[in-house]
């Protein structure tokens, strides 16, 4: 009996111990970041940024041909003008995944070099519609300043020279997080 006792004084006391730390423990805050940032899409003239890696056998792998798969390592630019200054950089893949080539899945990680988010990662994932005047896709996961994130982009098209395969993409970035 005297066993029991000290079983359910022992139990008792980690109980309550348990309780004070979790009353005393306070959950981080979470934030809202919103960024607009341009992406320089360059798939032919100087400093090439996308390419065309995969594609369906017998058919020319190019953009809005589906079943290409493009690679891409493309300027974040604070402003329209390609010589603006940077902020990171989109790595990742594009896939023309519509038959009538209208949807391209995108699976990206943009990485910032700039002072603020230097070192952070958002990874970006979803069907960028290139017809559609906006266009959304999902923030999925981040690290560094973006650590736990989630969210979405609203992509608008701001610059498209469909003879050189080149292009300009406006995002307006909304991220929230730890």
């Amino acid at each position: 009996m005297a066993q029991r006792k000290f079983s359910i004084a022992s139990l008792a006391t980690v109980f309550l111990l348990a309780l004070t730390i979790s009353i005393e423990a306070k959950p981080k805050q979470q934030k809202q970041t919103n960024i607009v940032f341009y992406m320089q899409d360059w798939e032919s003239g100087d400093n090439i940024t996308a390419v065309a890696v995969a594609g369906l056998p017998n058919k020319p792998w190019k953009a809005l041909q589906f079943g290409t798969v493009f690679t891409i390592d493309d300027d974040l630019t604070i402003e329209v003008d390609r010589k603006s200054a940077q902020i990171g950089r989109a790595r990742g893949l594009y896939v023309y995944s519509a038959l009538d080539g209208s949807d391209i899945h995108l699976l990206l990680s943009l990485v910032f070099t700039g002072k603020e988010y230097n070192g952070s990662t958002l990874e970006i994932q979803g069907a960028d519609r290139p017809f559609q005047k906006y266009r959304e896709v999902s923030v999925v996961s981040g690290t560094g300043k973006f650590r736990l994130a989630r969210g979405y982009a609203t992509l608008e098209t701001a610059f498209l020279d469909i003879p050189n395969l080149n292009a300009i993409l406006k995002w307006n970035v909304t991220i929230f997080h730890y």
